[in-house]
């Protein structure tokens, strides 16, 4: 089985797939481009000559990087985004933990070039085991490899996902969907399931609100996947109340406060639907009965899905759950607690079962929806010679939800490294979404019994 097999057989040529400032196509000229460009690179000399060869994707969003990613995905190679704002160092490692045979370096669908990739290690993970689940994508959970798991998604697993996703969301061909996330970071839960459904997907710079505001009401856009960043940015236009054509504005990425809510709500007269997305389960939890009272809350889970709490934690059981972790490789019955996926997210919920997102279990930060480990962060830090210790936590920030803050014990207490060269180091080694935005000099960190840094 292949999703996009699937996605062309249920499609109508005629019918409008992809809307962009620079190019619009049907069904039909998806397709056909798509076709082009699969044949092209298959036919390239550097395209891996292997079963499910492993290929990266470095490309910029728009309707072109649609048609690379369906084209990799057609040829029953594994499909391994990578994210612009990765270093290079960053970009090597997730090469190496994906082991990946090539990189399409794609300006659009006729102008790229393969990157043969070679390693000098074999695979730190069964490749016989992950040809045999028929694997659709590659994704890690931090944007990056750091200290996280790289996720496998099989193209039964990403078509069982996207079905239920689709029980709570309701897309069809008579959608348009406004898109303004990056790609890398968002495609099988979204992209693929605007796609299979026969909706139109209108892709709006994320930059100007002004822009997508004007292609929303220019091509009746009836759906709107956003961040509360690009809601707070769309509340500020002028004629922000024509947004009449929404039946639905999702948000997603991260966390939406009730000031966000309320502002969307006073200019447009319409009510966020936040929802939980997680790469391990797609999107198993929607606030569709409650968007208007309760803004802040993720909602329940759809039809397909059951949510339970263990000791806080919240706990997944449905379809569309990944398929296995990459390195070090678990298949995904390994992973499961008697058939429930733990998301290491700590909720609660009300009288009526609405559920609340309040932490998480382990110490990561969500900036913006891409997601810092704060142990990758201190190795930078005290890679400096004047730094002994460091602790990195999340500092509340009100467009981005978080941005980590460091806190740092230097070697000499009188005469501690400047913050610029700090920040500098950072900047060479980390995404920029990584660099903490503040830094301060302490004497002493809060350590637990055994020794370890204490992060709450």
């Amino acid at each position: 089985m292949n999703i996009v097999d699937l996605i062309f057989d249920r499609s109508i040529a005629t019918h409008s797939a992809v809307i962009s400032p620079e190019l619009q196509l049907t069904f039909g000229e998806l397709k056909a481009r798509m076709q082009g460009c699969a044949q092209s690179l298959s036919e390239d000399a550097s395209w891996p000559k292997k079963q499910r060869p492993r290929i990266g994707l470095n490309a910029p969003s728009g309707a072109d990087y649609i048609v690379v990613a369906l084209a990799i995905l057609q040829q029953n190679a594994c499909f391994v985004p990578i994210p612009a704002e990765l270093t290079g160092s960053e970009r090597a490692q997730l090469a190496k933990a994906t082991a990946l045979d090539a990189i399409v370096h794609a300006e659009n669908a006729q102008k790229w070039h393969i990157e043969t990739m070679t390693h000098d290690a074999p695979p730190a993970f069964d490749e016989a085991a992950l040809a045999a689940l028929n694997p659709a994508f590659i994704r890690f959970s931090s944007g990056t490899t750091g200290t996280s798991k790289g996720i496998v998604i099989s193209h039964e697993t990403l078509l069982a996902r996207i079905t239920a996703a689709n029980e709570g969301l309701c897309i069809g061909p008579q959608d348009r969907v406004l898109w303004v996330l990056p790609m890398a970071h968002h495609f099988a839960v979204s992209i693929v399931l605007y796609l299979y459904h026969g909706a139109t997907t209108i892709l709006a710079p994320a930059s100007d609100p002004k822009v997508m505001l004007q292609m929303m009401q220019e091509h009746g856009a009836t759906v709107m996947y956003g961040s509360p960043y690009h809601y707070t940015m769309l509340s500020g236009q002028p004629d922000a109340g024509r947004l009449g054509s929404l039946r639905l504005a999702v948000s997603t990425a991260f966390a939406l406060t009730d000031e966000v809510a309320e502002l969307f709500a006073s200019k447009t007269g319409l009510h966020l639907t936040q929802g939980m997305g997680i790469i391990e389960a797609g999107l198993p939890i929607l606030n569709l009965a409650h968007a208007k009272d309760r803004p802040t809350s993720i909602g329940k889970p759809l039809p397909a899905f059951e949510v339970k709490l263990e000791d806080g934690e919240l706990m997944l059981r449905g379809p569309g759950v990944f398929d296995a972790y990459l390195t070090p490789w678990q298949p995904r019955e390994s992973v499961l607690r008697n058939g429930w996926f733990a998301t290491g997210d700590i909720a609660e919920t009300d009288a009526d079962g609405c559920l609340y997102l309040r932490g998480r279990v382990r110490s990561v930060i969500n900036v913006g929806g891409l997601k810092c480990f704060p142990e990758e962060v201190e190795a930078v830090l005290c890679g400096h010679p004047g730094v002994k210790a460091a602790r990195v936590t999340a500092r509340a920030h009100p467009a981005l939800g978080a941005m980590p803050s460091a806190e740092i014990i230097p070697h000499n207490t009188e005469s501690p490294p400047p913050v610029i060269e700090l920040r500098k180091l950072c900047q060479e080694r980390l995404s920029a979404y990584k660099v903490p935005l503040f830094y301060t000099f302490v004497t002493e960190l809060p350590l637990t019994a055994s020794g370890k840094l204490r992060r709450y």
